[in-house]
């Protein structure tokens, strides 16, 4: 029989283009954590080819990790398909890398000094959010604990929970919190029985929002008469003594409210806060106003996490804003702050509601009214509009939402200059409230402004070099370095575990680009 003639030249070109096809749609379908920019969505390091950056690698230097492997003759569509996959592909991802990876398997990535950048830079990011996500776990508890808790709550009622405290151990502007006692796999757990006022509606339980350390969790409800043994501050003859062995009248006659349960336990709200701080204001300003920074980023990066599913706040005031402690560290470990009573306490936003049932102003014409002396509602307020007002309060200046709105974006009150935060706070302030709600930031640039204000880049990083997207892209990678070598130096030795301030450092360096700190710099220090 004649040989059969050759395959056709142009289908072989077409069969070994379709593996960088299948990469390149792989890649815009894969979210990675390089794509998490607040203003704008960055491709990965090694995917970038933006001329004169360390990780901008030509094609025919791209890392190893992304190789281009033509296809043999004897190779099928199907086959090329598998080949693509990620799980069948030759070389580890920098995530995957670790001291103990074999030199064999490093030695593609060491070919050119471009390409060893772009793999230390990716190196570096991926330890970074390993670091978050153990950091969370050990803030608010594993989610699978978390998830067994819910169903072992399920169907309770008040005779599985132990009451602890009689008195309310925090109040907040819309509820009573308690301590209770929970037997769990023989370990008695405290949580907290949140009771509503009366004069708030009873809240809604939510709980698909997710796990985050600034969104209070609710992992159960309680709906019964409320036992006897609570006091409710306020009612009428709740303080008085009965006789013995007898229970007062008006508690035997305890209302029904659904009750919710929540794993963390509240000891003071962010209004109670502030109103004992003004001392350690006035002699410690640096360190108050630094720990007023760190505050107002929890708020805003629990105000994120909310727009993301699609709830809102139902009052973001001092008064419902709670503080739970973090895990305590040994007395050896304790810093100044500590020792000065500024030990950074956990934020939790407490009110919530779906944003399809309530609007959210956004023309001139409403916040007129507000500005006329009419009363806004407090459940439709701007978020940028809160978070303002809250850096005014934390910082001990008197003001309202109606002489905000009524004053010009240039002569709201004046912020004390008191430290090196005081002028950043001042100009974000005026960002937040600005009479033009299209001319205000948002939160998820506030919050990229508060991180600028914490850990840099300081305005003097631009005293003596031109402010450059190089510039700023080393100042990144220089400081991402430094920050994993102190957390390597400070554990070791020590064991020392990492707390809320590292994780909100750690959230900062593992997500931003250079483009996010140009945009915020020139709205910084313009």
């Amino acid at each position: 029989d004649p040989l059969p003639p050759p395959l056709p030249k142009k289908q072989l070109q077409r069969a070994e283009s379709l593996p960088e096809q299948s990469r390149s749609q792989r890649c815009r379908g894969d979210p990675t954590p390089w794509a998490s920019s607040i203003f704008y969505s960055i491709p990965p390091p090694q995917l970038r080819h933006e001329e004169g950056t360390p990780s901008s690698i030509p094609p025919r230097d791209r890392p190893s990790w992304e190789p281009k492997k033509p296809l043999t003759k004897s190779q099928s569509l199907g086959e090329s398909a598998a080949w693509s996959s990620p799980q069948k592909a030759p070389w580890p991802s920098p995530a995957e890398l670790t001291f103990g990876t074999a030199d064999g398997v490093l030695g593609p990535f060491l070919e050119s000094p471009a390409g060893v950048c772009g793999l230390v830079s990716g190196c570096q990011e991926a330890t970074l959010a390993r670091l978050l996500a153990r950091i969370q776990e050990e803030l608010v508890g594993p989610e699978e604990q978390q998830q067994l808790l819910e169903a072992e709550l399920a169907g309770k009622s008040w005779a599985a929970l132990s009451i602890l405290d009689r008195e309310p151990c925090c109040e907040s502007g819309d509820a009573w919190y308690y301590r209770v006692g929970f037997a769990f796999e023989q370990a008695q757990l405290v949580f907290a029985a949140k009771v509503p006022k009366p004069c708030c509606a009873s809240p809604g339980v939510l709980s698909s929002l997710g796990v985050h350390c600034n969104i209070q969790r609710l992992i159960g409800r309680v709906t019964n008469h409320l036992p006897q043994e609570l006091v409710l501050p306020g009612s009428p003859g709740e303080q008085s003594q009965a006789p013995s062995g007898e229970e007062p009248a008006h508690l035997a006659t305890r209302p029904v409210l659904q009750v919710l349960i929540s794993p963390e336990v509240p000891y003071q709200t962010l209004a109670g806060f502030v109103k004992g701080s003004h001392s350690l204001h006035r002699t410690s300003p640096g360190h108050y106003e630094r720990l007023a920074c760190l505050l107002l980023l929890q708020v805003c990066t629990g105000l994120e996490h909310l727009r993301v599913q699609n709830v809102g706040q139902g009052d973001l005031c001092p008064e419902n804003l709670l503080l739970v402690q973090c895990p305590c560290l040994p007395r050896s470990q304790q810093g100044k702050e500590a020792s000065l009573g500024l030990s950074l306490p956990r934020v939790l936003i407490s009110s919530f509601f779906k944003v399809k049932d309530k609007q959210r102003p956004h023309s001139t014409s409403q916040e007129q009214d507000w500005s006329e002396g009419h009363v806004a509602p407090a459940s439709l307020v701007a978020d940028e509009l809160n978070v303002g007002m809250l850096i005014y309060q934390i910082l001990h200046v008197d003001i309202s939402l109606e002489k905000a709105l009524g004053f010009r974006s240039n002569r709201l009150p004046e912020i004390p200059s008191l430290s090196i935060y005081s002028t950043g706070l001042k100009r974000l302030a005026t960002l937040l409230l600005h009479r033009d709600p299209c001319k205000r930031v948002s939160v998820e640039q506030a919050r990229s402004i508060l991180q600028v204000l914490l850990w840099g880049p300081r305005q003097e990083l631009f005293a003596r070099s031109k402010k450059t997207l190089p510039l700023l892209r080393s100042w990144v990678e220089v400081k991402r370095a430094l920050l994993l070598l102190k957390f390597a130096e400070n554990s070791a030795g020590t064991l020392r575990s990492l707390g809320l301030e590292e994780w909100l450092c750690c959230q900062y360096f593992q997500e931003v680009t250079e483009h996010t700190l140009y945009q915020v710099t020139q709205a910084l220090y313009s």
